[in-house]
């Protein structure tokens, strides 16, 4: 069993930023792909980056060049710096593992980022 803790969310006006940081339990973290996604009210949770486990990473578009993926093998943590933040980023942001041999699936609890004047 993983257990994902994230923290880092809050408030924020347009334009400001924020890091968000997800501490994994467990000893696999370095084998493990690590990924956030964001879910508004009544919308389908979404990619919003992804950093497997040699660092490769993918964005969503309307992120690209604002966010920025890293992990922390020593330290088991995944961070998530936004820049340039705009309203629409407002959501619900969701730390999220994944190995594959076996094939396990964790999520974290959710920390909310608010972005408005």
């Amino acid at each position: 069993q993983v257990q994902l803790v994230e923290s880092g969310g809050g408030l924020v006006q347009p334009g400001g930023s924020l890091r968000l940081s997800c501490a994994a339990s467990g000893s696999d973290f370095s084998r493990m792909t690590m990924a956030w996604y964001r879910q508004a009210p009544a919308k389908e949770r979404e990619l919003v980056a992804l950093i497997t486990s040699v660092s490769s990473t993918n964005d969503l578009n309307s992120v690209k060049g604002r966010f920025t993926i890293s992990r922390d093998n020593a330290k088991n943590t995944v961070y998530m710096q936004m820049n340039s933040l705009r309203p629409e980023d407002a959501d619900v942001y969701y730390c999220f593992s994944k190995t594959n041999s076996p094939l396990l699936i964790y999520w974290g609890q959710g920390t909310q980022v608010t972005v408005s004047s």
